[in-house]
């Protein structure tokens, strides 16, 4: 069971994380790249072999979720003061959200064809194709591939076609001048596309909306695996 607490952890900072950089982005029109880039790199990680690879393997999963896993501390150890009330609300609609879109195969389908074309625009972009000799296995790719602009604004128009059309709105709150900057947009957009495969993974593992209720005693002992957000 413990290794399902580990999962679920890591899918909760999924989520958490997402919710916060849309806040950042919103407030101060700026985010820590390394956790922008690990969470859209999500979006186009279909079939890992394990939960830590969606968000860039064992080693580097602490590292790539280290926003994510520090609300996730914050909100276990109560200190309330920690989270803002915004990414809050961006999470726990997110959740509702994925309802909704599970309701809706034919929209996931849709969802699942664009991200493979908008990965092979990513990978054109950064001529990953120039670095694999013929008949060799094609490397990993640099998470900051999906973050190249038209890739985000791919994402971004994504997202506008399928989860915008729900009756639930997700509301951002912020300053204006970051929040009528296009690309800030943009990548909002995709932010929240990033949460919402986030909250998939999170189903796929377990977890369960009355969870939230217990999950202080779910995913401490994890966190403390992570060693992150600790005192």
């Amino acid at each position: 069971m413990a290794r399902h607490h580990d999962e679920q952890a890591i899918a909760l900072a999924g989520i958490f994380q997402s919710a916060s950089l849309v806040e950042q982005i919103a407030r101060r029109g700026m985010v820590a790249q390394n956790s922008f880039e690990a969470s859209i790199a999500s979006l186009f990680v279909s079939n890992p072999a394990v939960t830590e690879d969606v968000y860039g393997g064992v080693r580097e999963m602490p590292y790539n979720l280290s926003l994510g896993l520090k609300q996730l501390q914050e909100l276990v150890d109560k200190r309330a003061s920690g989270i803002n009330p915004d990414v809050m609300r961006y999470a726990l609609t997110l959740i509702q959200l994925e309802r909704k879109l599970s309701a809706r195969p034919d929209m996931l389908e849709e969802i699942g064809r664009r991200l493979d074309q908008l990965e092979e625009k990513a990978r054109y972009f950064a001529h990953t194709h120039d670095d694999t000799e013929s008949g060799a296995q094609a490397p990993m790719p640099d998470p900051s591939i999906y973050t190249h602009a038209n890739v985000i604004a791919g994402i971004a128009a994504l997202y506008q076609d399928t989860l915008s059309t729900f009756s639930i709105r997700i509301q951002v709150a912020g300053d204006p001048r970051h929040l009528q900057n296009s690309e800030n947009a943009a990548r909002i957009r995709a932010l929240l596309l990033a949460g919402i495969r986030a909250v998939i993974l999170w189903r796929q593992v377990g977890g369960k909306r009355w969870h939230l209720f217990f999950f202080r005693s779910r995913v401490r002992p994890s966190l403390q695996k992570f060693q992150l957000g600790r005192p």
